[in-house]
């Protein structure tokens, strides 16, 4: 039987070698960087590192490595070479602490450079006046629904939505208090406290619950104010030192928001991919129906469609559809060239990698 030390030096002959290889695959990384910064190609390419995890995870015959284990490993190796010779920049829906801050945390890692801003109008413009690379903005909750003023921004902006965020949501209660027993008022955002309103009842009946406009200002106030606390994430109680008084508050498991990252460039086809459109109908009867027509007869899987007001006018509207398949597949152009016949105007927000769940 071998010793633990033997199979510890067997352990530390691998690990140097793939020292050695993560090496020689940051010298690669350095070329394409180079050629990149040539051409003034984008840094961050969500369609080629969805390629190398599926072929990975098609490739794996290991008997302990899964899926999701490969999907950890080779996206925190992406976000470590991807911020190794330049910073990516990332304006984010504020401030530090919040969930988007989260969710951005978790594609682009901790290498990158990070600007919080106070509205999603605002981080739409950092990156449309080149200041930020890329922007993160919440589109949806799965308990909560769409984040309608997200989608009011695409009616305006040129961007495109390049990769897809999805955080699974835990809520915790935080406080500078060390006991429960001394909490008076809970601060939160509107979202958050909803998530967690039976928790709240059943635990907290006879506090006052004040709304504010996200977790992080939240947090703020639990700092100043004695004998208050605030609903926010773990990464907040880290960031301001504060205290978990209670953690996964949230009154249902499956809890889950949805992030876009928007940039200029349409991501490339993976063969697991995902589009979102927006467009106007005409007014006549039956002209929603219609535009839904070619996606059924091209066995395209809608995922989500919403209703907007266009604010240009009174009782017009603009609808926002999700649907699997990227805008380069056959079938999907067919639709689209069908759909185009039956709309005042066809707007392909993006075409990106579908996250795992």
């Amino acid at each position: 039987m071998k010793k633990i030390e033997d199979i510890r030096k067997k352990i530390d002959e691998i690990d140097e070698e793939i020292l050695k290889l993560l090496n020689l695959r940051a010298e690669e990384v350095k070329k394409i960087f180079e050629i990149k910064r040539e051409e003034n190609k984008p840094l961050f390419d969500p369609s080629r590192e969805k390629r190398i995890i599926e072929k990975l995870i098609a490739k794996n015959k290991g008997l302990f490595l899964k899926p999701e284990d490969i999907k950890i490993i080779m996206e925190t190796i992406f976000k470590v070479y991807r911020g190794m010779f330049r910073k990516i920049v990332v304006a984010y829906l504020g401030p530090e602490g919040t969930f988007t801050h989260q969710a951005a945390l978790s594609k682009f890692g901790e290498k990158a450079k990070y600007i919080p801003v106070k509205t999603i109008d605002e981080v739409f413009k950092e990156v449309e006046k080149q200041r930020a690379d890329y922007g993160v903005v919440p589109i949806e909750n799965s308990i909560e629904g769409v984040v309608t003023h997200t989608l009011d921004v695409f009616l305006e902006s040129e961007l495109k939505i390049t990769s897809e965020i999805l955080l699974e949501i835990h809520q915790f209660l935080l406080s500078r208090e060390k006991s429960i027993k001394n909490v008076k008022k809970v601060y939160s955002h509107p979202q958050a406290i909803a998530q967690c309103r039976n928790w709240i009842s059943e635990n907290l009946p006879d506090v006052e619950i004040y709304e504010t406009e996200s977790t992080a200002s939240a947090v703020k106030k639990a700092i100043r104010e004695k004998n208050s606390s605030a609903i926010a994430s773990e990464i907040a109680a880290s960031i301001y030192n504060l205290n978990i008084l209670a953690q996964k508050i949230e009154d249902f498991r499956e809890n889950f928001t949805r992030f876009l990252v928007v940039g200029n460039e349409f991501s490339e086809k993976t063969g697991v991919d995902k589009t979102s459109i927006l467009f106007s109908i005409k007014d006549r009867v039956g002209a929603l129906h219609d535009i839904l027509v070619p996606f059924k007869k091209e066995k395209i899987n809608l995922t989500r469609i919403e209703s907007r007001p266009s604010k240009k006018k009174a009782w017009e509207y603009v609808f926002f559809v999700d649907f699997i398949g990227h805008k380069d597949d056959e079938n999907v152009k067919r639709a689209l060239k069908e759909v185009e016949k039956s709309t005042a105007f066809l707007k392909i927000l993006g075409s990106y990698p579908k996250e795992r769940r």
